[in-house]
C-alpha cells in the first residue's frame, strides 16, 4: 500500500494515465520543429491572422479575471446557430464540456448508484476518462467494420445508463453517421439518456458532405427541439486554437444550466475568448482550412493505398490506416524518418495509425517516409 493509495478516490486511484504525442523539439537556429506532428489533429494553417490580432490586444488585460459566464462568446454563438444564449455553455474545450456532462448526469449517489455511459469501442479516449472520473462505467458497444452499430450501441443502453456518446465524424477512424440514421437513432433512444453528438469535426464533415452530396447533420434542429441532445463543437480543430482551450455545448438551457454550476470559475481564459469571437469572422480562414483538407486527404489516400495500406476514406482531418504491422514500431521509424502520427493500439487496432491531414509540403514528406519505412509492394 503507497502512502495516498487509500486515501484517494477509487476513479483516481484506478484510472489509467492520459499519453498525449510528445511535443516537437525546436532548433535553436530557426526555431522551427524538427519533427513533422501529424499526430494530434491540429490545424496545419495555424488561428486565424484575425485571431492573433485579438489574442494580441486581449494581453493587455492579462490582470484581470476573465468573463466567467463568456458573455460575448455566448451571444455571438447564439447567433451563429440561431438558438437562445441560455441553450449554449462555453468550456475549456469541448473536454471540458464533456467532463461536465459526466460530473453532472454521472455522479455516484446512494439514490443512484452504478450508473454508465454507452458509445462505441475504438472512439475517443476522453470519454473513458471523464466517465471514470465520476465514478460510472462506460459501456462500448462494438463496431460494425470501420463504424458504429448504431443497433448494438441502442442494445447496450439499459436502465442506468444516462448518456450515449456519438462522435461524428469518429476519432479515430474518420467514419460518419448520416443525417437519416442519426434521426432514426435519436427517435429510439429512451427518455432517460442524453445522446451527446460530438462534432469537434463538424466544419471538414460538412465542406465533405457537399463535396458527396449527402447530408451530413442535422443537429441544430435537435437542439432547437429542445430534445434530449447536446452536440459538442470546439475551436481547436478548422479554427486552428488548440492550444487555447476552447469549446462549447449547445443544447437544453435547463441540462447547460446545470452543468455550468460544476465548471471551474474562469476556467476559459480572456485571450482564447477574445481568439475565439474573432475567428467566428474569420469564414475565409476556415474555407482554406476545409479546401486543403479535402484536396490532401484524396492525396494521402492515393498514396497510402499504393503503399498497399488499407485506409479508410475520411470526414474528419485525419485518415486512420491499416498498415499490415504492429503500428507502434511503424510509427517509431517514421518519427526517426521526422514525422509523428499516432498508433492507435491503445485504441484497440494495434496494425494501426492515425494520421493528420497538414499541408501539402508536409503530406508529401509523409508519404516518402511511409514508403521508405514500410517499403512499397
Amino acid at each position: 500500500m503507497s502512502r495516498f493509495s487509500d486515501l484517494v478516490s477509487k476513479p483516481a486511484r484506478e484510472m489509467a494515465s492520459f499519453f498525449p504525442p510528445l511535443a516537437p523539439t525546436r532548433t535553436s537556429a530557426d526555431s522551427q520543429p524538427r519533427l513533422i506532428k501529424l499526430d494530434s489533429n491540429e490545424n496545419p494553417f495555424g488561428p486565424s491572422p484575425r485571431a492573433l490580432e485579438a489574442m494580441q490586444a486581449a494581453l493587455a488585460a492579462s490582470n484581470s479575471y476573465p468573463d466567467d459566464g463568456c458573455t460575448e462568446l455566448r451571444r455571438k454563438l447564439a447567433a451563429h446557430h440561431d438558438i437562445p444564449a441560455e441553450q449554449v455553455l462555453v468550456t475549456a474545450g469541448s473536454t471540458g464540456m464533456l467532463s461536465l456532462l459526466c460530473q453532472t448526469m454521472l455522479g455516484q449517489t446512494m439514490l443512484a448508484p452504478g450508473l454508465n455511459a454507452v458509445t462505441s469501442e475504438r472512439s475517443f479516449v476522453v470519454y473513458a476518462m471523464a466517465v471514470h472520473a465520476a465514478g460510472a462505467q462506460l459501456i462500448e458497444a462494438p463496431m460494425r467494420e470501420d463504424g458504429f452499430d448504431l443497433d448494438a450501441i441502442l442494445e447496450a443502453i439499459n436502465e442506468h445508463t444516462r448518456l450515449v456518446f456519438l462522435a461524428n465524424p469518429n476519432n479515430p477512424t474518420g467514419t460518419v453517421i448520416d443525417a437519416a440514421a442519426v434521426d432514426k437513432f435519436i427517435a429510439d433512444v429512451p427518455g432517460h439518456v442524453v445522446v451527446v453528438l460530438d462534432e469537434a469535426y463538424s466544419d471538414f464533415a460538412a465542406h465533405f458532405a457537399a463535396l458527396r452530396n449527402v447530408e451530413y447533420s442535422r443537429s441544430m434542429d435537435y437542439v432547437r427541439q429542445d430534445a434530449s441532445v447536446v452536440v459538442l463543437r470546439t475551436f481547436s480543430k478548422a479554427h486552428g486554437l488548440a492550444g487555447l482551450r476552447v469549446g462549447y455545448g449547445l443544447g437544453p438551457a435547463e441540462l447547460l444550466g446545470y452543468c455550468a454550476r460544476m465548471r471551474d470559475t474562469f476556467s476559459v481564459s480572456s485571450v482564447a475568448q477574445a481568439a475565439a469571437v474573432a475567428a467566428l469572422d474569420d469564414l475565409n480562414h476556415v474555407q482554406r482550412t476545409v479546401a486543403n483538407n479535402a484536396e490532401q486527404a484524396e492525396i494521402l489516400r492515393v498514396g497510402l493505398s499504393e503503399c498497399g495500406y488499407r485506409v479508410v476514406p475520411t470526414a474528419a482531418n485525419f485518415l486512420y490506416c491499416d498498415v499490415g504491422e504492429e503500428a507502434s514500431g511503424f510509427a517509431e521509424r517514421l518519427r526517426g524518418e521526422g514525422v509523428s502520427v499516432r498508433p492507435l493500439g491503445s485504441w484497440g487496432a494495434p496494425t494501426s495509425i492515425r494520421v493528420s491531414i497538414g499541408t501539402p509540403e508536409q503530406n508529401q514528406i509523409f508519404l516518402s517516409a511511409a514508403q521508405r519505412v514500410g517499403g512499397t509492394p
